[in-house]
């Protein structure tokens, strides 16, 4: 067999599987777009998560420096009230 037969073979085979798989392909290239939308809202999904519990912390953190300043305060309060019941 030639060079030029066996190059001309070649690309009918090439052609021959390329029509048998070109339904299969197309499912799988509609499957690898259904699968990149899905992580596409899935990491929109992460990300709003992550933007929720940033905001919860700082939430918490103030919530927490509230807490000591009241403690603060009352504690201080209580010092005056005792020192003028002296």
């Amino acid at each position: 067999m030639d060079d030029t037969n066996l190059e001309d073979r070649l690309n009918e085979l090439v052609k021959e599987f390329g029509e048998a798989a070109n339904p299969q392909h197309k499912k799988l290239a509609s499957l690898a777009d259904e699968a990149q939308a899905d992580r596409k809202k899935l990491e929109k999904s992460i990300n709003s998560l992550q933007e929720s519990l940033d905001y919860l912390r700082v939430c918490i953190k103030y919530q927490l420096f509230d807490l000591e300043a009241t403690r603060r305060e009352n504690e201080y309060l209580r010092k005056l009230l005792e020192s003028d019941g002296d």
